[in-house]
């Protein structure tokens, strides 16, 4: 039986029947589909991660990859894994319509996602980054480049993400890898570059990196400085792509993590052993990193994504086993007591609607975030401003990787595991490598500090919070709404107060001094998070209520844990958000910032 249990139920009824996202299907620019076509779309892409991706998830665990002078070797069925989803159709869902893509909805795209990400991550977290990079070949390339992109596709080639430097980190203004001019028009590049996500590997002929690197011309300039190049690990035929010498890059060490260890991340050398490492430069010199952030914002909504779908599993995997497993009496029996299955415990049952809350909330949290870039693109096709919409999106993309990743991990450990008691910390059941596997998603493609930052300097202090308070008057609309209610008055009022306490925080923020406002960046962003969340559970919830009056008897059931979810959600987390208001406020007088470490 396969590691991996999907959500298809509560991913169709948040796209559906909460965001309504169909309501935008059969007009343009999504002129072709409907929800029938949508519906059968997720059924293919969850079959397809659930059997022919999720069987390999734990096959490194078992046989262990490893690098032999400079090749990665993959276990046999990873390796099948890998060349089955970039020989499927699934890829090309998220291609632009003129490179062979249909013009599908961005949140039905992510939607689909999910089920990779959540059957075989590790594979996914390669191979969906092959889209975006035949995207910004097509549109930023030359006339090579463009070639060299349907040959990714054509032979099913990988693409890899080649920023991080040892001593730079995060840091990317301080990398130092450089670019030297040939006279035929290509560069020599020389540097070393670590953390790459499937740097090297024996499922594909040939893989194409995309390398920021310095030219003369950006010398100390920071991360303005940097450019960006095409540098495939084989040389190839220029007309037909097919591959001859290795390139001047190699994968001198491969890292050895506690997690995700299917995914070779390695360290890469460009400019070995007198060989020199030839690429092409994309777009023009010193524009290499605002060209990467197109990808790099993909992946930081891939990653949450990817935490999101953990978690979702754990969570139903946590559910199956707590209906089984038979152990103790009801606290209310009296003798002689009869043993029931965990889930009919108090606190298995807190912990259970715990981590559906959590699941379910940050999955709705993705799918609306994607959902402004279908707004996005309806705009556009009418030739209308869609700044809001861009703007709303931006705005939780730090959220959405941040909030998602590390309530992920924190869930999934202190909850999901749990469940299972002992047996969770056996390799008998994947909790114990869900738990390994998530902690990565709080830490790259940036920290949680670093989105919190992010959210902080770039989306709230950069316009004064005009983006967030729009979105707070949404919320504060749907608080009234819930207020006039009879089912979920409370919920109204725990929502409102919450929309209080986050432009409080914004506030705060915008007015505070730069360095105190840092220190309490992640307390804004968790408490944006919750409130997004909640109001999204709510909103379920309501749409739960409305369709319990005429529902089906078998439907019945769903539609009253929905309700309940929301419930839990916002009774146990909106209170808090006062004590964060409360706590960001006492950060003025801390000095933190000048005393601490002591000497």
């Amino acid at each position: 039986m396969s590691h991996y249990r999907s959500d298809l139920r509560h991913t169709e009824f948040t796209l559906f029947d909460v965001l309504g996202a169909d309501r935008r299907y059969g007009k343009a620019p999504y002129d072709d589909l409907d929800r029938a076509t949508a519906s059968a779309l997720l059924h293919g892409a969850e079959l397809f991660a659930r059997t022919r991706l999720a069987p390999s998830f734990d096959a490194a665990e078992r046989e262990p990859i490893r690098l032999e002078e400079g090749r990665v070797r993959l276990p046999a069925e990873l390796r099948v894994a890998l060349q089955d989803h970039l020989a499927s159709d699934w890829l090309r869902l998220d291609l632009p319509a003129d490179a062979d893509g249909a013009r599908i909805p961005p949140s039905l795209r992510w939607a689909a996602t999910e089920f990779a990400l959540g059957a075989n991550p590790a594979v996914a977290m390669s191979t969906q980054l092959v889209p975006r990079a035949v995207a910004l070949l097509r549109r930023e390339g030359d006339d090579a480049q463009r070639r060299l992109a349907q040959q990714i596709l054509d032979r099913h080639w990988t693409v890899t993400m080649v920023l991080t430097e040892p001593d730079a980190g995060s840091d990317v203004g301080a990398a130092t890898t450089k670019a030297v001019p040939q006279q035929d028009g290509t560069w020599h590049l020389y540097g070393t570059k670590r953390f790459i996500t499937w740097g090297e590997h024996d499922a594909a002929e040939n893989i194409v990196h995309l390398v920021l690197a310095r030219t003369p011309a950006g010398r100390g300039a920071g991360s303005a400085g940097l450019s960006l190049f095409v540098v495939p690990s084989h040389h190839t035929d220029p007309a037909t792509g097919e591959p001859r010498e290795r390139n001047g890059v190699r994968a001198t060490k491969l890292e050895h993590k506690m997690g995700v260890v299917a995914s070779p991340t390695c360290e890469l050398v460009f400019g070995v052993d007198g060989v020199p490492a030839v690429g092409t430069l994309l777009g023009r010199e010193n524009t290499g990193l605002r060209l990467m952030f197109d990808i790099i914002t993909y992946v930081r909504m891939l990653v949450g994504l990817k935490a999101t779908a953990a978690l979702s599993s754990g969570y139903l995997n946590a559910a199956a086993y707590a209906a089984t497993r038979v152990q103790g009496k009801r606290l209310d029996d009296d003798p002689p007591p009869a043993r029931v299955p965990i889930a009919d415990h108090p606190d298995v049952r807190r912990s259970l609607i715990t981590q559906k809350s959590y699941a379910e909330g940050a999955r709705a949290l993705v799918l609306y975030t994607a959902s402004q870039l279908d707004t996005v693109e309806a705009f556009e096709e009418l030739g209308q401003p869609a700044g809001e919409a861009r703007r709303r999106h931006q705005l939780l993309l730090p959220v959405v990787k941040g909030w998602c990743s590390e309530n992920a991990w924190r869930v999934l450990g202190a909850e999901s595991l749990q469940v299972f008691g002992g047996s969770g910390y056996l390799r008998d059941y994947p909790l114990e490598q869900y738990v390994r596997d998530t902690k990565i998603d709080t830490i790259y493609e940036g920290t949680t500090g670093i989105q919190a930052l992010d959210l902080l300097q770039r989306r709230i202090r950069r316009d004064q919070g005009h983006a967030l308070h729009r979105l707070l008057a949404d919320v504060e609309l749907t608080a009234a709404q819930l207020n006039d209610s009879r089912e979920l008055a409370v919920e109204g009022r725990l929502l409102l107060t919450g929309v209080s306490c986050v432009a409080g925080l914004s506030k705060w923020a915008c007015a505070a001094d730069l360095r105190h406002a840092a220190l309490g960046a992640n307390r804004l962003l968790f408490a944006l998070g919750d409130l997004v969340v909640a109001w999204l559970l709510l909103r379920a919830a309501a749409v739960a209520l409305r369709l319990q009056r005429n529902a089906r008897p078998a439907d019945v059931r769903y539609l009253a844990a929905t309700v309940a979810t929301g419930r839990w959600f916002a009774r146990q987390n909106l209170p808090r958000l006062s004590t964060e208001l409360t706590a960001v406020h006492l950060l003025e007088g801390d000095d933190l910032g000048t005393a601490w470490p002591p000497a």
